[in-house]
């Protein structure tokens, strides 16, 4: 069984006004992480209003969505005894008057002196998966086979709608915010392993970028494990979509891996096009058509319809098939987290924002 770990960012938050609380200090040290979580599943990031968890890695969904729930619970109750709630939104609906301090590490001190505007916007969290690979080889070839894909997840997951208190029009404005750094979207085509690294190191030789860690590209080789880290979804409102996700990211890859091996070729889209895709995907969500990996104008349902097609072999090894699906249908019937966040915030203003963000809402 192909192995698979979650990471989800959250934003801390004041649970009267929205406002991002510089607390994660706070919420790390708490009694309440020690008692639900080990130390290293929880971390602090950039910016002090944010909180990062990280699932051991995982081979099954029901796994997964385990360790999602009790990870969410103890940043959950850490934030609360801390004074603020825990927003599973991609980007903060509001900010401050004042920018959120940035977490006194070294490597995020360098960032805030090399780019102090996008670190001080940087109040946007998401959702990386991460699939075990055979070796880093194979994990270059996947990378070329799935990147066709990258905006459709992006728009199913979609979940940054709002900021400055209205709504940017997007449905995943951070996707927008990201795209500012200088190595960012979608990943480029590679020839081989050799040529990934060749890459990684002349960029990392430039002196635009700090280390490799700055390539923020929505998939590349994790640094750290043997895996492919998909990382261009929004942070799910909901823990049984992210556990979607991590399904259909799992049997991509397995797809990527078995097309490999049977010498099968490999998908071109020209970069620009799928850049275009990428922006589309971005702005409308599912509320339209969607770019399909051959650059295509579809309806989203027929592209999440051929999704499916491509990726159901590799759920049915996993015996997958019958929750991702269900998900799935659920997600075209009810929308993306992005049109909850705007019915909310049209039925009920901020408070039904903050009770659907933080999962607090009244039964």
């Amino acid at each position: 069984m192909i192995t698979v770990g979650v990471e989800e960012e959250y934003l801390l938050v004041d649970p009267v006004t929205g406002v991002p609380a510089p607390a994660v200090e706070a919420v790390c040290r708490t009694a309440g992480i020690e008692r639900f979580a080990e130390r290293e599943e929880v971390q602090d990031e950039l910016l002090q209003a944010q909180v990062e968890v990280a699932t051991p890695v995982c081979s099954s969904l029901q796994e997964v969505g385990g360790h999602l729930l009790r990870l969410r619970h103890a940043v959950g109750s850490a934030a609360e005894a801390s004074g603020c709630r825990v927003a599973a939104t991609g980007a903060a609906p509001v900010r401050g008057a004042l920018p959120v301090p940035v977490t006194p590490s070294p490597r995020y001190l360098r960032m805030e002196g090399e780019a102090r505007q996008l670190v001080d916007e940087q109040l946007i969290c998401g959702m990386h998966v991460h699939v075990g690979i055979p070796d880093r080889e194979t994990g270059v070839a996947v990378l070329d086979r799935i990147r066709g894909w990258l905006p459709v997840l992006l728009a199913m997951g979609a979940n940054s709608p709002l900021w400055d208190g209205r709504d940017t029009g997007y449905a995943s404005w951070r996707t927008i915010v990201f795209s500012r750094w200088p190595v960012s979207g979608p990943p480029p085509h590679f020839d081989s392993h050799a040529d990934y690294e060749h890459r990684l190191d002349a960029l990392v030789a430039s002196g635009v970028i700090a280390d490799r860690g700055q390539v923020y590209w929505q998939a590349r080789l994790s640094d750290r494990y043997p895996t492919v880290e998909v990382r261009c979804l929004d942070v799910q409102l909901r823990a049984d979509d992210a556990v979607m996700f991590a399904g259909i990211v799992r049997a991509l890859v397995a797809t990527a891996i078995a097309e490999e091996k049977s010498g099968a070729d490999r998908p071109a889209i020209a970069p620009e096009l799928l850049q275009a895709a990428n922006w589309h995907a971005a702005r409308h969500g599912l509320n339209g058509t969607l770019v399909d990996p051959l650059g295509r104008p579809r309806s989203s349902g027929d592209v999440l319809s051929a999704l499916l097609g491509h990726i159901t072999p590799a759920l049915e090894e996993a015996g997958d098939l019958r929750a991702v699906s269900g998900l799935v249908h659920r997600l075209l019937q009810v929308g993306t987290p992005a049109d909850a966040q705007r019915r909310a915030l049209g039925e009920g203003g901020m408070p039904r924002l903050i009770e659907l963000m933080t999962g607090t809402a009244p039964d």
